[in-house]
């Protein structure tokens, strides 16, 4: 599998043309607005967006062989873009100085806005700053980030990207004027795939139903390996109430290390989705009781916020899971 782009690397967007035209729309007819909400779910392309809508705001010309906020490649904007050296854009995101992840966006970095915004642009149109993404703010970069809204800056524009804008204060969702962007069919997400992974069409179907059609996250999801881990999980539900310990022992050595959590995350949402999945089926049949399966999905989607936010052990938690699963079988 290949290695998943930054945003900044990514110079096409499929299936978002209607957000794309907006922004263009209010950018030509010079009434854009300071503050941008880029809202729907995680994978859609939000983020590739901001990057595009960016390197327009800096003065890289139109390209209409990327589409209708398409920029060269080559171009020394989009060039400075990519090497992260541009002087008139400013990026937010968890990952921290040392390129590793954090768990927010600290107040500190937040802070970083108001100076950014209080000084001309060195060699374009504008300054930009782009947000990614607004639900990994803490309490007090918010707050932070509250107060450069309640102050628009002359000649800058703040893109910020939300995949839960619910969660953002009303204060800041009602200064910013939203676009939506919305999911690609399944059919269009697994072509999406395809063009880009060499995988079988019945590979990307399945990569692009477990990411809800968003084509980004259907790219992240086999960068993780989320086909074994769904065939594992498959596996593990097929053969129930019996156990196959030594396969779940294999799958506990791949939760050890830096990508241990993310691949007992990805794990646990594949057992938890197709027990859902089960469950709906036996619904429809009238096959019950389905109260343990209930609870037992219950536990698969609250073990990896708890496992996270405790600092459990991973490979206690998995069995915790299958011991749960196993007397749903035999109940």
């Amino acid at each position: 599998m290949s290695e998943v782009r930054h945003p900044r690397e990514v110079f096409e967007l499929e299936g978002q043309e209607a957000a794309e035209e907006s922004f263009e729309a209010a950018r030509a007819r010079g009434r854009l607005h300071h503050a941008w909400l880029l809202t729907g779910p995680e994978g859609v392309g939000k983020a590739t967006f901001a990057y595009r809508a960016a390197r327009r705001l800096l003065g890289a010309p139109a390209d209409p062989r990327h589409g209708i906020l398409g920029s060269d490649p080559d171009h020394p904007v989009s060039r400075q873009v990519m090497a992260r050296s541009h002087p008139d854009i400013l990026v937010l995101e968890r990952e921290g100085p040392d390129g590793k992840p954090r768990k927010v966006i600290p107040v500190d970095d937040v802070r970083r806005l108001a100076e950014f915004f209080s000084k001309s642009p060195a060699s374009a149109p504008h300054r930009v700053a782009i947000v990614d993404a607004a639900d990994d703010l803490n309490v007090n970069a918010a707050n932070a980030l509250l107060k450069t809204l309640e102050e628009p800056p002359p000649r800058g524009v703040l893109l910020m990207v939300s995949h839960s804008p619910g969660r953002l204060l009303p204060t800041i969702r009602s200064r910013c004027r939203r676009l939506a962007f919305h999911p690609l069919s399944l059919e269009d997400a697994a072509a999406f795939v395809r063009a880009r992974l060499d995988v079988t069409e019945e590979e990307a179907l399945r990569l692009s139903r477990m990411a809800g059609g968003a084509p980004g996250k259907a790219l992240a999801l086999a960068a993780g390996q989320a086909l074994a881990m769904d065939d594992a999980a498959r596996a593990l539900l097929a053969d129930l109430p019996q156990l196959d310990e030594a396969m779940a022992l294999s799958l506990a050595d791949r939760f050890r290390g830096g990508e241990g959590q993310a691949q007992f995350n990805l794990l646990l949402d594949r057992l938890a989705d197709r027990v859902h999945a089960m469950s709906l089926d036996r619904a429809r049949q009238g096959v019950g009781p389905l109260d343990h399966w209930a609870q037992a999905w219950e536990t698969l989607q609250r073990l990896p916020r708890e496992v996270e936010a405790l600092n459990l052990d991973r490979t206690d938690a998995l069995f915790t899971a299958l011991r749960e699963l196993r007397q749903a079988a035999q109940a």
